[in-house]
């Protein structure tokens, strides 16, 4: 199955940014799905100096744990 994620959420809430990469990585990619990933408005701020690396989220993993295990297994276009 393919699996579109699309993130807008930016910089201000790293838990609401963090949820849907976490479902996107560490479920639909962990039983075989195809994921694409888009930032788009706001959260491409997490592209910019080191906002990726300061976001954790409550209840999930920092968001640069995701990014990483993205960049591994799925697609990101910004």
């Amino acid at each position: 199955m393919n699996v579109l994620t699309i993130l807008t959420v930016g910089t201000d809430d790293a838990t609401k940014a963090s949820v849907p990469i976490h479902l996107a990585v560490n479920g639909a990619v962990e039983v075989g799905d195809e994921v694409t990933v888009i930032l788009a408005g706001d959260a491409t701020g997490y592209l910019a100096g080191d906002a990726i690396a300061k976001a954790e989220g409550i209840g999930v993993p920092p968001l640069r744990d995701l990014v990483a295990k993205m960049k591994d297994r799925a697609t990101v276009f910004v």
